[in-house]
């Protein structure tokens, strides 16, 4: 019985080493898989830096009118929407009561400058004292301050324009009591648009005053807006080590609204015969990234995979400015995943990721 066990364990365990040795035989026979990639050419290019951030847009100048008096609505002289010169009359309360006084006022005024006036030559006559020439005059100029303060009273209840622009949706409406401080409507100056921005302060040695910029919307994806940088704050924000950047835009065509968000790129000097390649392209690991080349053994057709370590300088878009290539090197742009170093590699046309056969240049 031991030497029939015996017998049957080791056929079981010669068989299944018999299986495993042909297994192996029969694997090492197959011959090495083949991975289809689509491939592009290193071509330098030009290639113009930016530095990126955000912000949002702001008029030129812009202000919501507010009355500095309360009263009732006597006019209103400007429809939604309206362009508008500079003291351009928008609104006016009523004014009844503080038109009466000027009057009476003005009216006393003939009767003090001509007192003043004989006060003045009586003085010279030495019929009257120079108290009571002194007297004189200060009741008339006082009446003339009097008539300059109805005045300005009266121009207080009047809404003019500070500046030209366009006007907002209007927030009153004829005949309504107005308390003090209620807004009324927004005026802004959209000819030209500004938007304030934040950089890095190790960028700020690249940045300077008139330095042309380019805007980006989302109302507006396919369009550029350009401007130029006005303003750079003169110190770092110690807390998060950022500088204020201020640029102006002109907005002839009045697309641009205040309070759009924005991206911003401020142009650099274009740096010339640059290594770009697609993003697809560039595997990001916690060890950096690399690249698989596509290349022929020496004295052998079979294209393969040689991976080999770059390093991505500024990436835009769908493309990347890298260091570590060779012009005229034909790189993998996708199909990458499963392949290892040495991996035996076919082009292969792809529709779907629409890959570029060269790197266009920027």
């Amino acid at each position: 019985m031991l030497v029939l066990v015996v017998l049957v364990f080791g056929s079981v365990i010669g068989f299944n080493l018999f299986k495993q040795k042909m297994i192996g035989e029969y694997m090492a026979n197959q011959p090495a898989p083949t991975f289809p990639v689509t491939t592009a050419t290193v071509s330098p290019v030009d290639w113009i830096p930016s530095i990126d951030s955000i912000g949002f847009i702001e008029p030129y100048r812009g202000v919501t009118l507010k009355s500095e008096a309360a009263g009732l609505i006597e006019t209103i002289d400007f429809e939604s929407g309206e362009k508008v010169s500079a003291d351009t009359l928008l609104l006016s309360l009523d004014t009844d009561v503080e038109r009466a006084n000027l009057k009476r006022s003005q009216a006393s005024l003939p009767a003090l400058k001509a007192q003043a006036h004989r006060m003045e030559v009586l003085l010279r006559q030495n019929s009257a004292s120079e108290g009571q020439r002194d007297e004189a005059v200060a009741n008339y100029e006082a009446q003339v301050a009097d008539v300059a303060a109805q005045k300005a009273t009266i121009a207080r209840r009047e809404i003019r324009a500070p500046f030209a622009g366009q006007i907002g949706i209007r927030q009153v409406f004829l005949g309504q009591y107005l308390e003090a401080g209620t807004e009324i409507v927004r005026l802004e100056d959209t000819s030209t648009m500004r938007i304030r921005f934040t950089i890095p302060q190790n960028q700020l040695s690249k940045i300077f005053v008139d330095q042309t910029i380019e805007v980006q919307v989302d109302a507006y994806p396919e369009t550029s807006f350009h401007g130029k940088i006005t303003t750079i704050e003169p110190a770092v924000n110690f807390q998060s080590g950022v500088v204020q950047v201020q640029a102006d835009v002109p907005n002839e065509n009045g697309v641009l609204r205040s309070g759009m968000f924005a991206r911003v790129n401020v142009i650099l000097p274009t740096l010339p015969q640059q290594l770009v390649v697609p993003q697809t392209a560039v595997n990001f690991t916690l060890y950096g990234e690399t690249i698989f080349i596509a290349e022929t053994r020496e004295g052998d057709s079979q294209l393969i995979a040689t991976q080999r370590t770059i390093k991505v300088e500024e990436r835009r878009g769908d493309v990347a400015r890298v260091s570590g290539l060779n012009p005229g090197e034909t790189i993998v742009t996708s199909g990458q995943v499963r392949l290892s170093n040495g991996s035996q590699i076919k082009v292969v046309e792809s529709d779907a990721l629409n890959t570029p056969a060269e790197i266009p240049a920027l």
